[in-house]
């Protein structure tokens, strides 16, 4: 037998625009996601590859899925056939794929989806529901190994899981903590730069403006499963303050915020800025940025312990540079 799974996209957004192929997922189908890969990384029921219809609500669908389940979105391969594709063309795919590695999880959509689960269960079993993949759901199939299509009802459901059966909290320390909370695991270690140049002898450090736009702040996010604290705070420099440059491998220190129902720890690292991206490179130009003396950006920031830990870089500076 071969195990594959069947992942239909969460709840989306309705297009404003008539672009079926760029509808995001709504909050309900992101959390939706991320409860399956939780439930996944928790049972131990791992997909080797995961393969994606190119939409957006796939994709948002996949990655979710596979960030709770502690794994990179390296595993996720785009395939432009997926999309609006037929029974009989996602079973192709689905073989095609089982061939070559096992566990195989295809991220698509209705109707298709839902007519190749029809074609490949027994009658009795489809017969349960009135929709058998409902946005969201989970199948776990074991196929007997053929390539015939269709297999008349020759496959076994191993499970039937959607987002609303599963807890909404997700388990801490990952993947099977007793303790409940509001995201996943991963998104409760987090890492921040501080932008810095030295102009007239003197540390600038770079701030921008927080989401909302309230405050000022250091660009800072997720460690992503597969990025190192290092590689994400580049990655948030560049998406928040649309800069680039060399991010130390030494933290400078490291501070808690509370969020999310519990705390986050942060790793704060130095990062000497060696480019600006113009505003069309930039993702988040709804923020301001902006150059200040060390001791006033100090001054600036909202969280006293981050604070401290930036008053500390020209020291460490003149530590790494002798």
């Amino acid at each position: 037998m071969i195990e594959v799974m069947l992942l239909r996209h969460g709840k989306a957004k309705k297009s404003s625009d008539g672009h079926d192929f760029d509808r995001p997922l709504k909050e309900r189908g992101k959390r939706g996601a991320q409860r399956t890969g939780a439930w996944l990384a928790q049972t131990g029921n791992l997909p080797a590859r995961v393969i994606c219809s190119p939409a957006r609500r796939a994709r948002e669908s996949a990655e979710k899925c596979v960030k709770a389940m502690g794994a990179t979105v390296e595993r996720i391969e785009n395939d432009d056939r997926l999309y609006c594709a037929s029974a009989s063309s996602l079973f192709d795919r689905l073989i095609e794929a089982a061939s070559q590695t096992s566990p195989v999880m295809l991220v698509g959509h209705n109707p298709g989806l839902e007519q190749l689960a029809r074609q490949l269960l027994p009658e009795s079993v489809c017969n349960q529901y009135d929709t058998l993949m409902p946005a969201g759901t989970l199948l776990r199939l074991a196929l007997p190994e053929t390539q015939a299509f269709p297999l008349d009802g020759g496959a076994a459901l191993l499970e039937r899981i959607t987002p609303d059966e599963l807890p909404d909290g997700f388990p801490w320390p990952a993947p099977d903590g007793r303790e409940r909370r509001e995201r996943p695991a991963y998104y409760y270690t987090q890492s921040a730069a501080i932008p810095y140049r030295i102009q007239s002898g003197e540390v600038e450090v770079l701030l921008i403006t927080s989401s909302s736009g309230r405050y000022w702040v250091l660009p800072k996010g997720i460690v992503e499963p597969g990025l190192s604290p290092q590689a994400s705070a580049a990655k948030e420099a560049r998406e928040e303050a649309g800069i680039e440059g060399n991010v130390q491998e030494q933290a400078l220190g490291q501070y808690r915020q509370a969020k999310w129902g519990a705390h986050c720890d942060i790793q704060v690292y130095p990062m000497q800025v060696t480019r600006e991206l113009p505003d069309k490179e930039w993702e988040e130009t709804h923020r301001e940025r902006r150059w200040l003396p060390l001791k006033q950006a100090c001054s600036f920031l909202k969280n006293p312990d981050l604070a401290d830990i930036v008053r500390t870089l020209p020291e460490h500076l003149q530590g790494t540079n002798p």
